[in-house]
């Protein structure tokens, strides 16, 4: 699958396209396929690390000292789920659902 990953903290050219693996869901978690995201505040602030100085220190900690720990950015989607975990029972393959990660 494509996702947009940043490897560094700084201005929008740190962002690239790439292919990565398509991930496996746990046993509670489903795998839902990306048909619609947003891009707010907070991936603004991961990415550029533009953070007040009394949060600097709990941010780097948080997102990663030298580099991101999480290297694609996002919080809100919508969807279809496209995979299910052995204990998933509330949902289908199929469903529409939206989410806040």
């Amino acid at each position: 699958m494509k996702a947009i990953l940043y490897t560094k903290y700084g201005p929008p050219e740190v962002l690239r396209l790439k292919e990565v693996d398509q991930p496996v869901p746990r046993d509670n978690e489903v795998l839902i396929k990306v048909l619609a995201t947003t891009v707010t505040v907070a991936d603004f602030r991961s990415r550029s690390f533009t953070v007040p100085a009394v949060f600097w220190l709990p941010a780097r900690i948080t997102l990663g000292l030298t580099k991101p720990k999480k290297p694609i950015l996002g919080v809100e989607l919508a969807g279809e789920i496209e995979g299910l975990g052995k204990g998933v029972t509330r949902f289908k393959k199929g469903d529409e659902v939206f989410a806040a990660t």
